[in-house]
């Protein structure tokens, strides 16, 4: 499993998706250790966990997650954001974050995960 262990912070608002992207870490061995859904809950979590990597969806009920991933990144924390948006639609700053694009399977999101710099993650 290439996760063994790593604590994934989960960020999408979406109730289903988030139940089907846990299932699917957990069968690559992560452990889910938060989920929000909105971003003031968000933002508070990035503060208050402890986590290896972090899923982010962008549009959160309306609201961008992108001051979430300025969090993530003034902890050195990596992430990656999951869209229907291409790429192009994130802001300049932000594009060169990982993106795994919606709706995604559990071989993509695997895929995705080796590309951090995470140590949790195994290579092998």
């Amino acid at each position: 499993m290439i996760c063994s262990g790593a604590r994934v912070f989960l960020v999408e608002d979406e109730g289903m998706i988030a139940m089907l992207v846990k299932s699917m870490l957990a069968s690559i061995g992560c452990i889910v250790v938060g989920v929000a859904g909105r971003l003031p809950d968000a933002l508070n979590k990035v503060g208050a966990l402890s986590f290896d990597v972090a899923l982010l969806d962008i549009n959160l009920a309306g609201k961008l997650s992108y001051p979430v991933a300025d969090a993530l990144r003034g902890r050195g924390i990596p992430f990656i954001f999951t869209s229907s948006y291409g790429k192009t639609a994130l802001p300049v700053v932000m594009q060169d974050a990982p993106m795994l694009s919606k709706p995604f399977s559990g071989v993509q999101l695997e895929t995705a995960l080796l590309t951090l710099d995470a140590p949790v993650l195994s290579r092998a």
